[in-house]
């Protein structure tokens, strides 16, 4: 096992996760193998065709990485790790924590063949050529949900998309859990379709007002000092190079990527 690489635990709780092997046809190469060349380009950014020979051929493995985002693979993977940790109670529904960072975007990732830059969460911001992530992490500071968006976009407008993912699937009978009792947000997120959106759903929020608006009556300033969580989340999920910087011209392949690194974290 090189350095980097999936230890024994972890993989004996992704394997049964993964899509199952065809029963006809070309036995395909091992997915343990495979899945650390992945997660090789994700630890290191590099371009598919600099992956060393040890995980294989690299269109092999790139192959494999694109099929299974197609599939909903890495989504699924991600859901099933979710709700294990809530059966196990690692999952805190008391208080959820949400914020975006801009990425800057390379060169290589723009001219998705049939798109725009917009659609593939592209844009213009003061960084130069940016996109943008959004996450919504858990009580213990591990991510729920990730959003795309172009680098210009406001934090705000990412916050219905990432109330509306992340469901986790109970057991028993029952709906999937999706809302938690708090949410806690930087001032980016003081307005008031946001706070009616929230309110709507019986959701408290801890956001602190902006200078242009009236001073709320009550603020849990205690609350609001632990959203250092999902700041150390997003500082997580940027020790990855292909995402610190993204390098995919398409935005699925993008959050793909982050998915991954989600799933790292909860395993």
């Amino acid at each position: 096992m090189k350095r980097g690489d999936l230890t024994d635990a972890q993989w004996a709780r992704l394997a049964p996760l993964l899509p199952p092997r065809a029963a006809t046809g070309r036995p395909r190469r091992s997915d343990r193998r495979t899945l650390d060349g992945i997660r090789w380009i994700l630890r290191t950014g590099a371009p598919w065709r600099d992956l060393p020979r040890r995980y294989g051929r690299w269109n092999t493995v790139a192959t494999r990485f694109y099929r299974w985002r197609a599939a909903g693979a890495w989504a699924r993977v991600l859901a099933a790790l979710q709700a294990e940790g809530d059966a196990a109670g690692d999952l805190d529904w008391d208080v959820h924590y949400v914020d975006g960072t801009v990425v800057r975007a390379h060169q290589h990732a723009a001219g998705a063949a049939g798109s725009n830059a917009a659609a593939e969460g592209l844009g213009r911001s003061r960084g130069g050529f940016t996109s943008k992530f959004h996450v919504r992490a858990e009580g213990g500071g591990k991510p729920v949900a990730v959003v795309v968006t172009p680098g210009q976009r406001h934090d705000s407008m990412a916050l219905e998309p990432l109330m509306e993912r992340g469901a986790v699937r109970r057991a028993g009978r029952g709906r999937p859990r999706l809302r938690p009792r708090r949410v806690v947000g930087d001032k980016g997120y003081s307005y008031r379709r946001v706070r009616n959106y929230l309110r709507r759903r019986g959701i408290a929020a801890t956001i602190p007002t902006r200078k242009d608006q009236p001073r709320a009556r009550t603020f849990d300033r205690a609350r609001y000092r632990t959203r250092n969580l999902v700041e150390r989340l997003i500082n997580r999920f940027k020790q990855y190079r292909r995402i610190a910087t993204r390098y995919e011209k398409r935005a699925v392949n993008y959050l793909a990527m982050l998915m991954l690194a989600a799933i790292m974290m909860w395993l």
